[in-house]
């Protein structure tokens, strides 16, 4: 008899886990698109971050004048790891350090905002 009751208990809290579970909210984020500034090494780099279920999807560059061709591959690598990571605590990208965290100040200026 009691392991039965047991068992219906432990049934029960599980059941209970599951539901608290799947109500909250996922992310840490505010859902919207967020755009903020940050100082690169020729002048401002303005990014813009989309949040969808309380997670980052995407971050790409709106404005900069960084160096085409050379910037391009810091802007791609910090974007997919703030992405990744669903912060912008990033390292800089070596060779592009200047440039890097004007990304990532961009970025956490743009997070700011959607911080819940």
């Amino acid at each position: 008899m009691f392991k039965k009751k047991f068992v219906i208990f432990v049934a029960l809290l599980l059941v209970a886990v599951v539901s608290i579970g799947c109500s909250a909210k996922s992310g840490k984020y505010v859902d919207g698109t967020y755009t903020g500034t940050g100082e690169g090494k020729y002048g401002p780099i303005k990014m813009e971050i989309t949040v969808e279920k309380g997670n980052i999807t995407t971050v790409k560059a709106l404005e900069h004048s960084e160096t085409p061709g050379l910037s391009d591959p810091v802007f791609e690598k910090i974007s997919k790891a703030i992405v990744e990571k669903q912060t912008a605590e990033v390292d800089v990208v070596s060779g592009g350090t200047v440039t890097s965290q004007g990304i990532i100040d961009a970025a956490k200026d743009a997070l700011k905002a959607a911080a819940k």
